[in-house]
């Protein structure tokens, strides 16, 4: 299992993960030191130039792995063609250098269980190509058991996440389809998730919140040929500590090696 953030360049993570006298441009190669993989979640607000992801193949070591966010005209908009080529060309570099280890595709909670979505899925899967797709969804609406099995047909990886359990939001549900399971943390933050006092991203687990899903997780491996768990409660350097935090309860319970 690899475990790592959502992202690695911020701000607040100096003095609680990153060493004050680091600079930024090193905050990766510090990152890969302790993390086999990231998920990088800019490219969600707008489409690199590929020397940005040639940058970060020389800064990580071989066998350190990238998963990408697809760009919001993706997942918002859903007008995937319009930047499906633009998005792949970014891509190359880590695709060339083997680092590329999948695209998410991370829904809102307006994006319901209808035939004209289900439709759209597939699109997306048939424009990726062999690139791993892991589908994130936000409504319980897709908490079916059809559509997992949709999903293994078409060979899209479910996201199973965690997050605050609002109305008709997902619940924490560990399923994987395609033989990749993949575990999304975004925090408890039922304050915020909502409204505009603070962000819905801030919130820090405590242990025995965490240890709710390594079981789960055991589960989840079992049935996988690899699987990933990233935390994007990032505010403060939430993620990195929970990151850190699950890693330890895996190996506790000797579930990691």
């Amino acid at each position: 299992m690899a475990v790592g953030t959502s992202g690695f360049s911020y701000r607040d993570w100096k003095g609680v993960f990153y060493p004050e006298t680091l600079k930024s441009d090193e905050y990766l190669s510090y990152y890969a030191e302790h993390f086999p993989a990231v998920e990088i979640n800019s490219t969600y607000y707008g489409i690199p130039k590929p020397r940005t992801f040639e940058r970060m193949v020389t800064r990580t070591p071989e066998g350190f792995e990238f998963v990408v966010k697809a760009n919001s005209a993706t997942t918002h908009e859903l007008s995937d063609r319009t930047v499906n080529r633009a998005f792949k060309d970014a891509l190359e570099p880590l695709a060339g250098a083997g680092r590329l280890h999948g695209v998410l595709v991370q829904f809102p909670w307006r994006f319901r269980n209808e035939e004209a979505n289900r439709r759209y899925l597939a699109e997306i899967g048939e424009g990726y190509g062999d690139i791993p797709l892991f589908i994130e969804f936000r409504h319980n609406s897709w908490n079916r058991e059809e559509v997992y099995e949709y999903l293994d047909g078409l060979n899209l990886h479910y996201v199973s996440v965690d997050e605050p359990q609002i109305g008709d939001m997902m619940p924490p549900v560990a399923r994987a389809t395609g033989n990749l399971g993949y575990v999304r943390f975004h925090g408890r933050n039922e304050k915020n998730w909502w409204g505009k006092e603070g962000d819905r991203y801030d919130y820090l687990y405590g242990e025995d919140e965490l240890s709710e899903w390594v079981e789960k997780v055991d589960e989840l491996e079992k049935t996988t040929w690899k699987l990933y768990a990233f935390f994007n409660n990032c505010h403060h350097g939430y993620a990195v500590r929970n990151a850190l935090m699950f890693r330890e309860l895996m190996k506790k319970q000797g579930k990691l090696i």
